[in-house]
């Protein structure tokens, strides 16, 4: 009998890049205004549930990190700047609220790596490379604070291996675009699961279009 066989019937899982699904979301569900979290994670969810159609949903895993929560100074204006109160902050902590009453949908949260640096905008650098402005003419919003997720991806990695392993589920909907999921979408096509990647009309990298099974987005293409 076939892995094929074996995994027939079983439910689909869904699993949610958070940084890289709201990145898109700004560009697919952009209407002009500005979305509270209640609706984005209504929008989430309806997209979202376009993928199962007439089967069985195990769940949906939305992997997230939590925002920035410490204080610091604005190394241009000196001003003191606490980012759990920041609109950011707000939003996505609301967001969460959101999504784990939706049916079916879990949380998995990594960590936030705080480097402790301020960084130009690359944009901005490179107009400095350029001479066209100078160190003075920086503002507030000519910088940010260097910070980047740990313990998403590998959370991502090893549900896929879990899911696989123990045939849990017949088919994976990976919402991503980043071709670092290449082995264990490797692993568990290995395994007999389906592999489908939605990248809400991002275009996908070579790596990954190479070891899905097939590719498929199901909310409104960005004009």
């Amino acid at each position: 009998m076939s892995k094929s066989k074996i995994l027939f019937g079983k439910p689909i899982a869904i699993l949610v890049d958070g940084a890289f699904f709201l990145k898109r979301y700004r560009k697919c569900f952009y209407d002009g205004k500005n979305h509270d979290p209640k609706t984005v994670a209504k929008n989430m969810y309806t997209m979202l549930m376009r993928h199962v159609e007439d089967e069985e949903l195990y769940r949906i895993l939305y992997y997230d990190c939590p925002p920035l929560s410490k204080k610091a100074h604005n190394p241009i204006t000196g001003k003191a700047i606490d980012f759990a109160k920041s609109d950011v902050a707000s939003f996505r902590y609301e967001f969460y609220r959101e999504l784990v009453k939706l049916r079916k949908v879990a949380l998995r949260l990594g960590e936030l790596k705080d480097k402790g640096n301020w960084l130009i905008r690359p944009l901005i650098t490179k107009e400095l490379l350029k001479n066209k402005i100078q160190i003075k003419d920086l503002t507030e919003f000519d910088v940010f604070f260097d910070i980047n997720q740990k313990g998403v991806d590998i959370r991502i990695g090893l549900d896929i291996a879990s899911l696989s392993y123990k045939r849990l589920v017949s088919r994976i909907i990976l919402v991503s675009g980043d071709s670092d999921f290449v082995p264990a979408a490797k692993l568990a096509r290995r395994e007999g699961i389906d592999v489908i990647l939605d990248p809400m009309w991002q275009k996908v990298d070579d790596k990954l279009f190479e070891h899905i099974d097939g590719l498929k987005s199901t909310c409104e293409r960005p004009k």
